[in-house]
């Protein structure tokens, strides 16, 4: 049997090639349009460029450096310097109980009347603040606003001509991998040029409640802090903050705050001289596995809320304590730290729907957000809360439960654990060493609230919950335990109690 060229004289003909040349032509035709077809529809990936030169030539001058000097406490230390340096100089040291630092950072130019962003950190306690520019020129800057919880500052300095100012980019926009060009400070050396890729995004350094930092690997060294961090076409996508480095020097691990956050941010320092974040009203926690199996909640996504505070959004809104906040004003909320940012982001008084997770079903709610104050604590974590020492026994009845001993509340036990009058709960008055309880970082003064989301008086009344799940075939309950003017949730596995 004869092989058929149907196939390619078809399908040159619907490829604008003409069908009567030979077949292996019509082939390779077919082939190189195929090609460029997956091409076209391949991801961009922007090549490496020849050199940065040009690119750094037009940024340094809207680079900055940044120098500060405090007052500090004098120690015994510093008198014993000066007793055994004084032999080398021609004088005595006069007493004095203060001496002066200096800190040095970078900084950059986003307006040209003046206007300088920088690290928290570079200008914290600061006495005096002076900016260096490209040129060398040295200038006096004030503070206009600061924010300690992203790092972020606006200075503003007087000049005699305007500044070249830098320019904001995307940085949602910039992909792992792309070049990343920093300039800043290092060791006051001066404006000083590296370049690497973005290595991460989303990274959590516990420096805070909106932690959403870049990582790269262009080096980044004491002194950066402050500096901009630029995508290939100039755009500042970043300000550098923190290194991870066990000598104090690069080692290819550095973080940047978010363009998109900190340019917020910086709006609001410059507009009305601090942060100006939206605020639900709610503490919340992570969700473990255990936690969501406790809820059956598909995944464990979500913002668990600890409490709901009294008269906030939240509250009146109708959201309670419980409740897994699993969608923000339309977005998806994959992780409880995700929840802090998005919230603080939304401008004040607008409306927003939040979709949450009760007792087995989704509901929506409509609310209208409210102003944080910088007293409130965005997060409730189990970490945070210091154990207490173990107390004496009480001498009271007693319930044995998932490893723990339990009491109802009565006026020794309000005593001893220094509970309020109007304390409602079962008492955990001892927790078993080897137990999942002791696990969970369970102990004795701890008030359990509520388990499964149903409010608890006696130990009893656990006691039936726990049969409950254990008939419906639940392998876990969850528990509302309030320590310390906190409240927390905690999952105890039951299939093996």
């Amino acid at each position: 049997m004869r092989p058929s060229s149907a196939f390619p004289r078809r399908a040159a003909a619907r490829a604008g090639v003409d069908p009567r040349f030979p077949t292996l032509l019509r082939w390779l035709a077919l082939l190189a349009v195929l090609a460029a077809l997956t091409a076209a529809g391949a991801a961009h990936a922007r090549p490496a460029p020849d050199s940065f030169a040009d690119l750094a030539e037009k940024l340094l001058p809207g680079v900055v450096n940044v120098s500060t000097t405090q007052k500090v406490e004098k120690g015994a230390a510093d008198d014993e310097l000066d007793q055994f340096f004084k032999e080398f100089f021609d004088k005595q040291s006069k007493p004095s109980q203060q001496r002066r630092a200096m800190s040095l950072g970078s900084g950059f130019v986003i307006d040209p009347a003046g206007y300088i962003v920088t690290n928290n950190h570079v200008i914290a306690d600061a006495e005096a603040i002076k900016v260096r520019l490209h040129d060398d020129i040295e200038l006096d800057a004030k503070v206009v606003g600061r924010d300690d919880k992203t790092d972020l500052a606006l200075l503003k300095v007087e000049s005699k001509t305007p500044l070249q100012a830098l320019k904001w980019g995307d940085s949602d926009k910039t992909r792992i991998g792309d070049w990343v060009l920093a300039i800043g400070n290092p060791f006051g050396l001066g404006g000083s040029v590296t370049a690497g890729i973005l290595s991460a995004r989303q990274r959590d350094i516990n420096a805070g409640p909106y932690d959403d930092f870049l990582q790269t690997d262009a080096s980044i060294n004491k002194g950066n802090s402050g500096g901009p961090l630029f995508n290939v076409d100039g755009e500042v996508i970043g300000i550098d903050t923190a290194i991870f480095s066990p000598s104090g020097g690069s080692v290819g691990i550095g973080f940047a705050i978010p363009s998109n956050l900190a340019r917020n941010v910086i709006e609001q320092l410059k507009g009305y001289g601090h942060a100006r974040r939206g605020w639900l009203g709610v503490r919340i926690q992570s969700v473990t596995d255990e936690l969501a199996e406790g809820l059956h909640l598909q995944g464990n996504k979500g913002a668990l809320i600890a409490n709901v505070t009294d008269g906030g959004p939240a509250a009146k809104a109708g959201i309670e304590q419980g409740d897994v906040v699993i969608r923000f004003d339309g977005k998806q909320v994959d992780e409880m730290r995700k929840l802090p940012r998005m919230v603080a982001e939304t401008p004040i008084e607008k409306e927003v729907e939040v979709v949450v997770w009760r007792k087995g079903k989704e509901m929506t709610f409509k609310v209208t957000l409210g102003e944080l104050d910088e007293s409130e604590v965005a997060t409730a974590s189990a970490t945070t809360t210091e154990t207490p020492k173990p107390a004496p026994k009480p001498k009271t009845g007693k319930v044995e439960l998932l490893g723990m001993t339990l009491s109802e509340i009565t006026p020794a036990l309000k005593k001893q654990y220094e509970l309020a009058d109007d304390s409602a709960g079962v008492v955990v008055t001892e927790v078993k060493g080897d137990s999942a309880a002791s696990e969970k970082g369970l102990t004795a003064g701890d008030l359990i609230v509520e388990v499964d989301q149903k409010s608890v008086a006696k130990p009893d009344d656990i006691d039936k919950q726990i049969k409950e799940a254990k008939t419906n075939g639940y392998r876990v309950v969850t528990l509302l335990v309030f320590r310390s003017g906190d409240y927390r949730w905690v999952a105890l596995r039951i299939d093996q109690s």
